[in-house]
């Protein structure tokens, strides 16, 4: 059975980390890393497959210097309460390693009905209990609660990033305290490096899914899933399972290799789920993995297995979907 969402990758070139927001207006609001890391642009169209024809719009730069000077990354726009937020990691500007991957994260708000207008204004950095390399935050509700997710490095625990939940005082701020859910210890977590960032959330027939990124960004970077049943305390570590495999990953065979940092959205008739993320189609790359543009955004439909758990398959093929 062929999905009916009609979807030609890839999306749009040269767009890592990608996020898209369906929202009630009809229009799918995309959000995602530029290869220059200096700045967030947002765009938005009808028809997911033709997100990549829609004129971005640069909403915010990087700061001359400071803490929002350097690779801006993984921007991620959600809606809350009537208005609009935009959710990115930044580093400060230093020739060293230690201030290139020393970000933090922070919230950009809009009080527009579109937010293609209005203005953009900084709310400020997202504290944690600890003052150290912090990213990927993204968000839910659920049962009247707002839910901040997000990867952080523990200064005693040996590793990049873990993962985080929080409940969320406000859209910029955190209800400690801050709970890990998650931290590389699988094979497949610790390839390169030991990571666990990148999530995202969805839900299905009684339980919450977040799907999280692992290993080094060439193509060892792949997805695994953490699943936690509806009706427990999401801010309890032992109500949550994760994934004993990866649940996406490189694919020799259709050429996509690094699959991952993905989002969840749905298709444009409401009937499909789709998973946007991601990889590159080549493994051969030319120094740090980071710096290579070539990460281009992919989407395509998914599907549940009968127990519930989504089937990602593999990643198809360029001019597939």
């Amino acid at each position: 059975m062929f999905p009916k969402e009609k979807i030609n990758n890839p999306v749009l070139p040269q767009r890592a980390d990608p996020w898209v927001y369906k929202h009630t207006d009809g229009y799918y609001y995309f959000s995602a890393s530029v290869p220059e890391y200096d700045r967030i642009e947002i765009r938005r169209s009808r028809v997911l497959n033709e997100l990549g024809k829609a004129e971005p719009l640069t909403i915010w730069r990087k700061h001359e210097s400071g803490l929002m000077s350097a690779n801006i990354w993984a921007p991620e726009i959600h809606y809350s309460a009537g208005k609009w937020y935009l959710y990115y990691a930044a580093a400060h500007t230093s020739d060293t390693i230690e201030g290139i991957f020393d970000h933090r994260m922070f919230v950009l708000e809009n009080e527009a009905d579109n937010p293609l207008e209005g203005a953009w204004i900084e709310k400020g950095q997202i504290h944690t209990d600890w003052e150290s390399f912090s990213l990927d935050a993204t968000r839910f509700d659920h049962k009247g609660i707002s839910y901040l997710v997000w990867a952080q490095k523990d200064p005693e625990i040996e590793g990049n990033s873990n993962l985080y939940i929080a409940e969320l005082d406000n859209p910029w701020s955190i209800k400690g305290p801050q709970i890990m859910i998650s931290q590389p210890e699988l094979d497949w977590e610790m390839i390169g490096f030991k990571v666990n960032e990148g999530a995202a959330v969805v839900k299905h027939d009684g339980t919450i899914y977040i799907s999280y990124s692992a290993s080094a960004t060439d193509h060892n970077y792949c997805m695994g899933l953490l699943h936690a049943s509806v009706d427990s305390d999401l801010l309890n570590p032992v109500s949550w399972t994760k994934s004993s495999v990866p649940v996406f990953q490189s694919n020799a065979t259709t050429e996509q290799y690094g699959p991952g940092h993905n989002s969840f959205t749905r298709s444009s008739d409401d009937t499909e789920d789709i998973i946007v993320y991601h990889a590159r189609n080549y493994t051969e790359i030319d120094g740090d993995p980071l710096y290579d543009p070539n990460r281009h955004t992919r989407a395509q439909v998914f599907t549940w297995n009968l127990n519930g758990t989504p089937n990602f398959g593999f990643p198809v093929p360029d001019d597939q979907g």
